[in-house]
């Protein structure tokens, strides 16, 4: 897409402007970064619940008896060890171990799955898994994603939610499982994951009928004391967490042995794309790994791109940062040198031609007392 690329927009944008939303782009989409405030809309998810429209990402269908065999040598995880109704996270790498996409795969059935990837990356991951299709491959694959719409709820009173909008007419979706149930407006993909580290649950829906939807789950939402929100609770609730963000964390010149990913990365199912690097990887050590720290002392928020520096030299930059709502304080994740990249090192962030100390610590950053 180019920079005079018009933004798309989600079936849900005119409920969007409806409730106060403020948009802006973001990946190619016209989005709300906020309602009431991301302050407000954070601490509502971590102490009642929200919901957030997630229609920007990319759902792929993919079937047929060598569906398990060709999903297990494109992705990381080893997929075969989903039964029906269980979802994961996994990877797609390039041939070089660096990451072409972060996603969550669902297994519905025997021989059909459902993945769900990032909405910046729905082209690149289409033709990718394209492109590794061999002509024997017993698969077809269907792009769903202009055809549906979804939502997420997250936070503890999130069951309440689901339970005023489906009075039983469907099971709680408990982690990392995923259910196929019919609507009046036709199939609903309900899905136990979320990108907050709270309690919730997503779901997919004809885009048609998502509007309709999306006001019946704010009424829900508001009535157990939570609120719509943008992108920026969003952003600031999955990095409390230690969650990374593809474009920013994550990318194509690393691999996820970089990333801290490595318990997503089944090396012992046999070979898949980028084995081989990740391989010689685990040999030969890695030249970086993604580290996280955290403000030690009064400082404006660390932002993308800000310069880290050890010792007086620059070591990196932050590839996501933020004021913490939960915290009240800064913090980040950049890739430093291995040998820096542990806990308790000292390191300093340059805000504005100021230099800040912050430490790496443990992730998550945030942890529920």
């Amino acid at each position: 897409m180019t920079d005079s690329a018009p933004l798309r927009r989600t079936p849900l944008h005119d409920v969007h402007l409806e409730l106060g939303g403020r948009m802006v782009p973001f990946a190619g989409w016209e989005m709300p970064v906020q309602y009431s405030g991301i302050v407000e809309e954070h601490k509502a998810v971590r102490n009642a619940v929200g919901v957030f429209d997630i229609s920007h990402m990319g759902q792929f269908l993919v079937s047929g008896k060598s569906a398990e065999a060709f999903l297990n040598r494109t992705l990381t995880n080893d997929v075969s060890k989903l039964a029906p109704g269980q979802g994961q996270y996994t990877l797609l790498l390039n041939e070089k171990g660096g990451v072409v996409d972060d996603l969550i795969a669902y297994r519905t059935s025997e021989r059909e799955f459902f993945l769900v990837v990032n909405a910046s990356r729905i082209d690149a991951d289409w033709a990718h898994l394209e492109k590794q299709l061999k002509e024997e491959d017993d698969v077809m694959m269907a792009n769903a994603s202009d055809f549906t719409a979804g939502l997420a709820v997250q936070g503890p009173r999130s069951r309440e939610v689901f339970h005023r909008l489906f009075q039983g007419s469907a099971p709680y979706p408990e982690k990392n499982t995923i259910l196929i149930t019919m609507t009046e407006g036709g199939p609903m993909w309900l899905c136990g994951t979320g990108y907050t580290g709270e309690d919730g649950f997503e779901f997919f829906v004809p885009a048609e009928k998502s509007p309709s939807w999306f006001r019946s789950i704010v009424d829900a939402v508001k009535a157990e004391g939570g609120v719509p929100c943008g992108l920026g609770a969003r952003d600031t609730l999955r990095l409390e967490m230690g969650y990374p963000l593809y474009g920013n964390d994550l990318g194509e010149e690393r691999t996820p042995l970089q990333a801290g990913l490595g318990f997503f990365v089944a090396m012992d199912k046999g070979d898949f794309t980028g084995r081989e690097a990740l391989a010689a990887q685990k040999a030969n050590g890695m030249p970086d790994k993604l580290a996280a720290f955290r403000m030690t002392g009064t400082a404006p928020p660390p932002r993308p791109h800000y310069p880290v520096l050890h010792a007086g030299q620059v070591v990196g930059e932050v590839c996501s940062g933020t004021q913490s709502p939960s915290l009240s304080a800064g913090i980040g994740m950049t890739y430093l040198p291995s040998t820096l990249a542990t806990l308790g090192t000292a390191i300093e962030i340059e805000v504005r031609g100021r230099k800040f100390p912050a430490e790496i610590v443990k992730k998550p950053f945030y942890r529920k007392a």
